[in-house]
Formats: structure tokens, sequence, C-alpha cells
């Protein structure tokens, strides 16, 4: 039987995998890799900041940054797993989420919580590896994954809450390199906070129709038309506070420039094209995100 041919990286990871394993790999989202970036992303931040950039890096850091990669895997499919057995009733009803493996019935329950389990202990043992006070701070951010998919049902800022989760591994790292929690790395976390409600915000505006349908609520049904000036208000704020944080570390110049070519980049290519009423621009818009993380990242690196 001749190979599929390689198509598209993110799906033909899935396709080539054992047939078995396939409902897994789409329960922790592998196909759909934006997420483990947004988890990711803070945490290089801020091992970033709390080395004054890239050549102070020792093997430990090296090391480092290969348990928060892992990490940020295996823990953003958890938080992937957690929301779906929240929404298992809801997902059905919602066009782009029908097909997930909990609704569309490729998964049963049972399997998904034993899987779930198996996440969690193998995200445990990395998390273990860290000093103590990251593996505190890790613990805790545990309470809020677990939380997060009810926000949706309470309140209309869920993407706040999702601020304070994802990017929650800036702590972390900062604690990794120093030992210690500083007014950059708080700082550096509130600027990952507002990040977050700006790209989520404009994820969120694919599923407005829906979301009224069903009875959840988010910032886009908050904002409706104002949704640009609320998140270029966010992205704005998350500058400010970048600048901040770079400053409270003494950043060089290099750092600065690489934020103008940050806010540049946010403005050209992810709010001047934005389509309020387009599913494909929001989503467009929210992956552009990642290229901003990684030009905010070499900007750190060079701090």
């Amino acid at each position: 039987m001749m190979k599929t041919p390689f198509t598209d990286i993110r799906f033909d990871l899935v396709e080539r995998l054992p047939k078995k394993a396939r409902p897994f790999a789409l329960l922790m989202r592998l196909d759909r890799p934006a997420g483990v970036w947004f988890l990711l992303l803070p945490c290089l931040w801020g091992v970033m900041l709390a080395l004054s950039g890239i050549l102070n890096i020792s093997p430990i850091h090296v090391w480092y940054i290969v348990l928060f990669c892992v990490g940020a895997i295996i823990m953003r499919g958890a938080g992937c797993i957690i929301n779906d057995l929240w929404d298992q009733n809801l997902d059905g009803k919602v066009e782009r989420t029908a097909k997930r493996p909990l609704p569309s019935g490729l998964i049963d329950v049972r399997k998904t919580w034993y899987f779930l389990g198996a996440l969690m202990v193998f995200g445990l043992v990395v998390l273990l590896q860290f000093p103590i006070l990251t593996i505190c701070i890790g613990l805790f951010s545990v309470i809020l994954v677990v939380a997060y998919p009810l926000m949706k049902r309470i309140t209309y800022w869920p993407q706040a809450f999702l601020g304070l989760t994802f990017n929650i591994g800036a702590l972390m790292a900062w604690a990794a390199v120093t030992g210690i929690i500083e007014i950059p790395a708080l700082l550096l976390y509130f600027a990952g906070f507002c990040w977050t409600l700006a790209y989520d915000t404009i994820y969120a505006y694919q599923d407005i129709e829906d979301d009224v349908k069903i009875g959840v609520k988010s910032t886009a049904l908050k904002f409706q038309e104002q949704g640009k000036k609320w998140v270029s208000i966010f992205y704005g704020l998350m500058l400010l506070l970048l600048v901040l944080a770079g400053y409270s570390a003494h950043a060089f110049i290099g750092y600065y420039i690489g934020l103008a070519a940050a806010s540049y980049y946010g403005y050209q290519y992810i709010i001047k094209p934005w389509d309020l009423k387009s599913q494909e621009s929001a989503l467009a818009g929210f992956k552009a995100n990642i290229n901003l993380g990684l030009i905010i990242l070499l900007a750190l690196i060079f701090v």
C-alpha cells in the first residue's frame, strides 16, 4: 500500500500514528499546536528575562527549557481534555467542535479520564525536576486549569481567567532561574495576561453565533463591534508592561527595538487586517499572535 504523501505536518503527524493512538492525539489537540506555543512562550520569556539574555545561559537553564517544552505539550493537552470533559454536552451543538473525540463518539469518557490521569502523572514528574518554588507555583496552576472551563458559564471575561492560567509559566520560569519572584517577573506575567486577553478575544469572534445559541459568554460577546478598540488597548497595555519589565530588569536598547518591531507587526498583521465578521480572519489573527510572541522572545534573547 502506498504511503499517504506528506501534506501538513500537523495533520500528517496524527495520521501517521497507530489508529488506536489517534483519538488520544486529537484529545490533546496535537493537530492544532497553537495552544502549545501560547503556553510555552511565556515560560521562555521568563527564562530569558531572568538570565538577562541568552549569553548567560548554562546547561541547567537549557535543561529547564527542555522541561518547559515537554511540560507545555503535556499540560496543554491535559487542559484541552479537562475542557472537553466540562463541555462534552455543549461541543456537540457547535459546528466547530462537534467532531472532537468526545462529542463525536471517537473515544468514551472512561478512557478519557484514564488518559487525563496519565498525563497529569507525567506532568507531575516533569514539574518535580524544578526547584521548590517553581513546583509550588506549578501545583497552584492546576487549580486554574481545572476551573477555567467553568468561567465562560458565569462571566463575560473567561479570557481574563485564561490569561491568569496560560501565563503562569513566566513566574515559574523566573523562579526556576532566580529562586524568587521579583518585580520584572510580575510585570512579564501581567504583560502575558494582556496578550492572552487580546489573542483569545480575537479567537472568540469565531464563535459568537454559537456562543449565543448555547448560552456561554466571552469578551467577544461583550465587546461586539468595539472589539478592535478593546483588543488594541490590550496590546497597548501588553507593550507598556513589557517596557516596564525590561526597564526593571535593566534591559539594553536591543530589547526595546525588538518591542518596536513587535508593535509594528501587531498593528500591521493582526489588528489592521482583522475583520470582526469573518471567522477566517479571526483565526488568522489568532495564529499570527504566535509570530508576535516569537518576536518578543527574540527581543528578550538579546535583552
